[in-house]
């Protein structure tokens, strides 16, 4: 007789999971599994006999409360839209337009303190807290400076000219001191011998005023270019000495040791692991010394010159036209910050493989 549930309304061999073959027997149905795991209470299914339940194949029973299913085909055959690539990830310019988009911002935003600089100036200097005989405001160093470029005055000369001088003495002074100092630099950083012999002089020499050289220079090298370009040398070469000393020193031991392990030579160990990782402190010192030099510039047109920014600087002082001065001062900090951000893209260029805190 049926049960009153309802797998009781159903034949037996279908309640146990089973199959009725021609002739009234009772065989599994193909493909099927046997599973005797003990019911939730403890007891194996009815109360007397083990309960016998149909699992059907790429199926696992798992312990009680939890069943646990083989992957179908949509979970394990991965399809196209997972391993194709996209035009988003394939596009050059999906991965470089951001940095590019941020870098192009943060020129933008370099320009903007010198402009305020520059508004509050013309305040100042309109409202009258500060005499423009004494302050003249930017408009007026404007009018001077289009006057400078487009008249050749007999006693200042033309602006571009004096810029072309200045320009001279600055790169042929930078060139010599910074090379030394590059090559004193890495004598003295990878060797005891030569830390020993060179960074004392270089340590007495960055002690010494450029102002108190005039007289010695003008005595040894008279008062041609000669005194000026050695000037300008000297003061470009202590910062790129000392970062480039720096950087070398502070290059991990163990990189070297690494490189001897794989068996690099000597002159394939500075080649390849000392320089490149004394790379960003050499560039910190390029930044400095160009700094130095045109600091030095301007102490070295004090010799007796004919030319530059600095003559037009000391024939402004002449005149007492104070307009000339801050021109030949604005330019000074023009071309300054012009050469800066050369050595800045020299740096992202060389540096590439950096990326700082604030990169992101």
């Amino acid at each position: 007789m049926p049960g009153n549930t309802p797998t009781g309304l159903l034949p037996t061999g279908l309640a146990r999971g089973t199959t009725p073959a021609p002739g009234g027997s009772n065989s599994e149905a193909p493909g099927t599994e046997v599973s005797s795991a003990p019911g939730p209470a403890g007891q194996n299914g009815r109360a007397s006999a083990p309960h016998l339940g149909v699992v059907p194949a790429g199926r696992a029973e798992s312990a009680p409360g939890r069943v646990e299913s083989a992957p179908g085909p949509a979970e394990s055959v991965p399809g196209p839209a997972d391993t194709a690539p996209g035009p988003a990830d394939t596009a050059p310019g999906a991965r470089r337009g951001k940095p590019a988009n941020r870098r192009r911002n943060r020129t933008w935003f370099r320009i903007i303190s010198p402009l305020v600089v520059l508004a509050g100036w013309q305040l100042v200097s309109m409202s009258g807290l500060i005499s423009q005989q004494k302050l003249p405001p930017p408009s007026t160093v404007f009018h001077t400076a289009v006057t400078l470029i487009t008249t050749s005055n007999a006693a200042y000369g033309t602006l571009q000219g004096a810029m072309l001088v200045s320009l001279e003495r600055v790169a042929i002074g930078f060139a010599v001191g910074g090379a030394a100092g590059l090559v004193l630099g890495v004598i003295a950083g990878l060797s005891r011998l030569g830390e020993n012999s060179v960074d004392p002089l270089m340590q007495m020499l960055r002690t010494l005023p450029l102002f108190g050289l005039i007289p010695v220079f003008i005595v040894w090298f008279g008062i041609g270019q000669l005194p000026k370009i050695l000037l300008i040398a000297l003061g470009a070469s202590i910062p790129l000495y000392l970062n480039t000393f720096a950087g070398i020193r502070n290059v991990d031991a163990k990189l070297a040791e690494a490189g001897q392990s794989l068996g690099l030579r000597r002159g394939e160990t500075i080649r390849h692991i000392i320089l490149p990782g004394a790379l960003p402190q050499i560039l910190v010192g390029l930044r400095q010394s160009l700094g130095i030099a045109w600091l030095a510039l301007v102490v070295a047109e004090q010799i007796n010159a004919n030319a530059g920014l600095g003559y037009i600087i000391n024939q402004g002082q002449a005149f007492l036209n104070n307009s000339v001065i801050f021109v030949a001062l604005l330019v000074y900090c023009g071309l300054g910050l012009l050469t800066d951000a050369l050595v800045r893209l020299l740096e992202r260029r060389a540096l590439a493989w950096r990326h700082g805190l604030l990169d992101h």
